[in-house]
């Protein structure tokens, strides 16, 4: 079977920080990361995450190895004891923005919370903002899930305007949350990216400092199941949330956060290394948008992202389920159509996330000649239909 399922890393990619174990040392300048203590990170890592994030290194928690698990922790936290001090979300009916396509993992949080899923159409600039600030005036609406710098699946970069809106936003619910997971904001294809603005430093600037917690990690970086994570936010996020982390664990694995600044050093050294990563994947994104243009010129339609991890194609409405359906069939894994909508309901049953990285380029190319041929006899069964 051919897999494009999912967003991972190559062995190619993954073999670029097995210098990680070369270190042996244990010392951090905060003290020695065998031993207890420095809940919120060592003081390296916090600082070299804080500049990722664009935080001050006393606003950043640094936790474990997925940024996922510090969204449920967080979400899981609110429904039990509410946001700096508000009614716990548990005791009332919570309702969340889902931008989509968007990120199926992140979806699937809120609704394991049993939150009610609202989607709100992305655009090229970001989500749809007259309708976020219109769906913010309900005080049942608690937060909003966002891949600000190329969206998953999409590609997305959010324009100055969206995050400057995003800071001005004025919720009904004062406990109101921007989830805004930065996953890839260093993960970029071309020379000269697009600078994402600063949504802290503009939320700050405008009066609303707690309005958003910002997400990152470097599970495509170094090691996907053993990287490290980390949360930027205001201060008074920060100290309310490493309270409640002081309960729940003595601290996360300083050893891995000391490993990780011996080898990538600063956000100098994460960007170069990062170079490495462009020249494995940069042809793989090539291939894929070489086929679809030759195969599928003038059916559907496909993002030409800048960075990240997915391309997003549209096919005619009605054909997604059914060209991944064949493609299965054909050995060719997909992520499912419509997972990159609240429930899995995509309602024109079109888009379908296409996950480039894992594969050799080889078995790439084939799954692509394979998925468009699918993606053609699925059009045709819809019109014989």
């Amino acid at each position: 079977m051919l897999d494009i399922s999912r967003g991972k890393p190559s062995p190619e990619q993954l073999d670029l920080t097995m210098g990680l174990f070369d270190y042996r040392d244990y010392k951090s300048v905060g003290g020695d990361c065998r031993n207890y203590g420095m809940l919120d990170g060592i003081p390296e890592a916090k600082k070299l995450f804080g500049d990722m994030l664009g935080c001050s290194a006393k606003n950043t928690i640094v936790c474990g190895n997925s940024s996922l698990n510090i969204m449920y922790y967080l979400l899981s936290l609110a429904m039990t004891h509410g946001v700096l001090g508000s009614e716990p979300w548990s005791q009332q009916k919570i309702k969340f923005l889902c931008p989509t396509p968007g990120y199926d993992r992140h979806f699937s949080i809120s609704e394991f919370f049993g939150m009610e899923l609202i989607a709100v159409p992305m655009t090229s600039i970001g989500p749809d903002m007259d309708l976020v600030e219109k769906l913010v005036e309900d005080e049942q609406v608690k937060g909003i899930w966002c891949v600000p710098q190329y969206s998953n699946p999409g590609g997305v970069v959010y324009s100055d305007e969206t995050v400057k809106r995003f800071a001005n936003l004025k919720p009904k619910a004062k406990d109101f949350r921007i989830f805004w997971d930065n996953a890839y904001c260093l993960h970029h294809l071309v020379d000269k990216p697009k600078i994402l603005l600063n949504l802290l430093t503009e939320s700050e600037k405008v009066g609303n400092p707690n309005i958003a917690y910002v997400f990152g990690s470097t599970s495509k970086i170094s090691f996907s199941g053993a990287g490290v994570s980390a949360m930027a936010m205001s201060e008074e996020n920060a100290d309310s949330i490493k309270k409640s982390l002081a309960i729940s664990t003595i601290g996360f694995d300083k050893m891995n956060q000391l490993r990780h600044i011996q080898f990538f050093k600063d956000l100098d050294g994460l960007n170069a290394h990062m170079l490495k990563h462009r020249a494995i994947i940069q042809p793989k994104f090539e291939a894929v948008l070489e086929i679809l243009d030759r195969k599928l010129n003038g059916i559907g339609k496909w993002s030409r992202p800048e960075g990240g991890y997915f391309i997003s194609y549209d096919a005619p409405n009605g054909c997604a389920k059914k060209a991944v359906e064949l493609a299965k069939k054909a050995g060719v894994i997909m992520t499912p159509a419509g997972a990159g909508f609240p429930y899995g309901i995509d309602p024109n049953d079109s888009n379908i996330r296409i996950s480039p990285t894992y594969p050799p380029i080889d078995e790439l190319k084939r799954a692509m000649e394979i998925f468009s041929d699918c993606v053609l006899d699925s059009l045709k069964l819809k019109v014989k239909s």
